[in-house]
């Protein structure tokens, strides 16, 4: 007779309810704003069930699921972090140092076993000796080539003249309330950090800004490339009879004036001289050369406003119910216990879609391309030599720039449908 054999498997009871509760941060160890001189064990976050250690186990190279919850600072190397079942454990790689206050932050993101993700954070603060941190800085992360907040940007909050490292990330509108600190002098770094390692790159946008001691207010950082290399010119290409957008290798310096004499136009093979009358940046050039749009009537205005308005309404009735039901919420997640500093969703870890953040104004945009105008129409099947002069990027390194511009033959130029310039000239009809 043949028996069958099988492994136990523990499993839900038949007909009862799935497990959609994400995992629940009860406690954390040591309290935090503890002082503890000689302080020599883990920080440990524990849940109320068991954790995934996730896919990729944590090799204190900073790929491991779980190193990418766990902020540390003040570090130079990335900490040790463990998986206890219901536990995450952390402690420095270099060990503990005397009189410094240590910034263990938790992200969103914890799984349990079956795939609920924890869409809140924490932040355990305490010192192992010298004063409580009472300082708390406040700024915003922008991306200079976009205008807009970065969510999720890194953030170094460099102490002086120690030179510690304190990290943390934006929230969801890119903008921060880091603390406490310990006070003092700190230069408060914002970075775009593409690869998600924490840690600030050599091609990576950033800006910073020094803030005395008793300074807490970082403002805007307009983060950016710095480059340390002059412009070049990637390509050139005809945008109309009399036009041609100039492509560059990097942003420009937009507080930069340019002027028709710093660009050169040659005609090849005799290299005659083509006069220029306009060099702009594209954005400045749009708005100057744009046909102004076609204004709807009144009565279609009237019903659109009103249509818009009474959308508004019913958008901010929704959104109060659902601001209401948010702090509801959260005032039952703040009475748990263990429960200190709770941060915002994140929404790269957390699986949260991240909102549609707009433009800020308070610096003129960045661009990467001129519009060179001309007296006189291209000829086509022509080369021209174009050279602008002292062209500064971002950083402030000038330098003058080299291209050459191919006008496509007339039958191209008709081909690609061209339209004139804005003063309503046409390139001229080839005679049959």
């Amino acid at each position: 007779m043949l028996l069958s054999v099988a492994c136990a498997r523990i499993e839900p009871p038949p007909g009862g309810p799935p497990d959609t509760a994400p995992p629940q941060l009860i406690a954390t160890r040591p309290d935090s704003l503890a002082r503890l001189p000689g302080f020599k064990g883990d920080v440990e976050f524990q849940f109320d069930e068991v954790i995934s250690e996730g896919t990729s186990a944590s090799q204190g190279a900073g790929t491991g699921d779980l190193e990418r919850l766990v902020i540390f600072s003040p570090a130079v190397r990335l900490p040790k972090v463990s998986w206890g079942r219901t536990r995450i454990a952390v402690h420095p790689d270099e060990g503990w140092k005397d009189h410094r206050v240590y910034r263990v932050e938790l992200l969103p993101g914890a799984v349990d076993l079956r795939r609920n993700r924890s869409t809140r954070g924490t932040v355990l603060t305490f010192t192992t000796g010298g004063p409580q941190p009472a300082t708390t800085l406040s700024g915003t992360v922008v991306d200079w080539s976009t205008g807009r907040p970065v969510p999720n940007a890194l953030v170094e909050a460099i102490l002086m003249p120690d030179s510690l490292p304190y990290r943390t990330l934006t929230d969801s509108s890119g903008r921060i309330t880091f603390g406490p600190l310990p006070a003092g002098s700190y230069v408060v770094r914002g970075v775009i950090d593409e690869n998600r390692n924490r840690r600030p790159d050599g091609r990576e946008a950033y800006d910073s800004v020094l803030l005395a001691p008793g300074r807490t207010a970082a403002g805007e950082l307009w983060a950016f490339v710095h480059d340390t290399t002059p412009i070049r010119i990637r390509t050139i290409a005809v945008a109309d009879s009399t036009s041609a957008t100039i492509e560059l290798s990097q942003q420009l310096d937009p507080r930069q004036r340019l002027a028709p004499g710093q660009a050169t136009v040659r005609l090849l093979p005799d290299s005659s001289a083509i006069p220029v009358t306009s060099l702009l940046p594209k954005p400045l050039d749009d708005s100057l050369h744009r046909p102004a749009a076609r204004s709807p009537a009144a009565g279609d205005t009237a019903g659109a406003d009103t249509t818009r308005a009474g959308r508004a309404r019913a958008d901010t009735t929704q959104a109060g119910r659902a601001r209401a039901d948010t702090a509801r919420a959260d005032t039952a997640r703040a009475k748990r216990p263990g429960l200190v500093e709770v941060q915002e969703p994140s929404p790269d870890v957390a699986g949260v879609a991240r909102p549609e953040l707009k433009p800020l104004t308070s610096r003129p945009p960045l661009t990467d391309r001129l519009v060179l105008r001309v007296a006189r129409p291209w000829t086509p099947g022509a080369k021209y030599e174009i050279e602008v002069k002292t062209l500064r990027n971002v950083t402030g390194i000038g330098g003058d720039a080299n291209g050459a511009l191919s006008v496509p033959k007339a039958a191209a130029l008709d081909s690609t449908r061209l339209r004139p310039d804005t003063l309503g000239r046409r390139l001229p009809k080839k005679k049959p």
